[in-house]
């Protein structure tokens, strides 16, 4: 990678790269498509713990993979370059149509995703939902900046476009590639703020694994994404807004309040144990049921599975079950169910079979 001075030059693999970098020069053509993120990141000293997201184009992450040529025949184009923390509706919509566009040329055979960590799991499961094709769209990020000491960006693009062109890739939906594991977008979340281990199935465990370029696949996913989706970007200018609400210890419903007022179309509660709320929370989401927001019941809680009447009777209230979805992936798929319906019989049965 080139950059300024100031930032210093980031580190590459030495010359070869992994030991797939020796096999015949790749055919397969794969398309990135680069957000930024702190995969492009860089330090504003060497060894500091700050950085700025972003630093570095689509040509610098790869031209600093040696190898990537042997795998692959590679190009790329810079799609936005921010922090993930910076994702949004509109440029979910900008990257699923240029996504969709991109698949569908004959000149691509795979698509290979460069995000930011932070929103990864939301932009990636987002993308499984609308992307129709049957062709391998990866995505990759990093934990540490391109200038850091044992910077993991490197090995994630090269294991990444390594799971793109390996044979039994197509077919699988979106599926995200970090230290070695690849993940289904629907399952994988986010479990540590700053190792490199970060990103798990808590519930289902990895789609896969990827060692120095050499893929395993496990089980195909059992859920609707790709071809078989029903969800569809054309058309769409913006997504109905859906608000994620914490819940804790004596809740109060005036959050809850405040996000309808302020035009929230839909409502994720982020509840205790298996959903739960407090009881004056959970009137006021039956109110709002009742009125037409469509509210999804899912759990702070890392792992585990929101099941429909329960302890809460969903049936007599209106309510969701988010099932296996935490909150960030429940939001996702209830902004695009809300594109179909407002039923949440219809949307239940979403939740169920997405």
């Amino acid at each position: 990678m080139h950059k300024t001075d100031s930032m210093g030059p980031a580190p590459t693999w030495p010359a070869g790269g992994g030991p797939m970098a020796q096999a015949a020069r790749g055919t397969t053509r794969v398309t990135v498509l680069a957000t930024g993120g702190t995969i492009a990141g860089a330090q504003a000293a060497g060894g500091g713990y700050g950085y700025k997201s972003g630093s570095f184009d689509v040509k610098d992450l790869i031209s600093a993979v040696p190898g990537l040529d042997q795998l692959a025949v590679i190009s790329g184009e810079q799609v936005v370059n921010i922090g993930s923390q910076d994702m949004d509706d509109a440029i979910w919509l900008r990257l699923a149509k240029r996504l969709g566009r991109v698949v569908k040329s004959p000149t691509t055979d795979a698509v290979l995703i460069t995000h930011g960590t932070d929103t990864l799991e939301e932009t990636s499961y987002f993308l499984n939902l609308v992307t129709r094709t049957s062709k391998a769209v990866v995505m990759v990020g990093s934990m540490r900046p391109a200038t850091a000491i044992s910077a993991d960006g490197c090995g994630n693009l090269y294991n990444g476009v390594a799971t793109a062109v390996s044979p039994g890739a197509q077919g699988r939906g979106v599926v995200t590639v970090l230290n070695d594991q690849i993940d289904y977008a629907r399952n994988v979340s986010k479990l540590h703020t700053t190792g490199v281990q970060t990103f798990r199935s808590p519930n289902r465990g990895p789609a896969g694994v990827c060692n120095t370029g050499v893929v395993t696949w496990f089980a195909m996913p059992d859920k609707k994404q790709g071809m078989a989706s029903e969800f569809c970007v054309d058309g769409l200018d913006h997504l109905p807004r859906v608000d994620v609400i914490y819940a804790h210890a004596g809740m109060n419903p005036d959050l809850i309040d405040a996000a309808i007022q302020l035009g929230a179309k839909g409502l994720v509660m982020a509840g205790v144990g298996d959903g739960n709320m407090t009881q004056p929370a959970l009137d006021r989401v039956a109110a709002a049921a009742k009125a037409g927001v469509v509210v999804v019941r899912s759990t702070r809680l890392p792992s585990g599975i929101v099941y429909r009447n329960n302890e809460v009777d969903d049936d007599k209230l209106g309510l969701v079950a988010s099932g296996e979805l935490n909150p960030a992936k429940s939001r996702v798929l209830l902004k695009l169910a809300l594109t179909k319906t407002t039923d949440p019989a219809r949307i239940q049965k979403m939740f169920d079979e997405y």
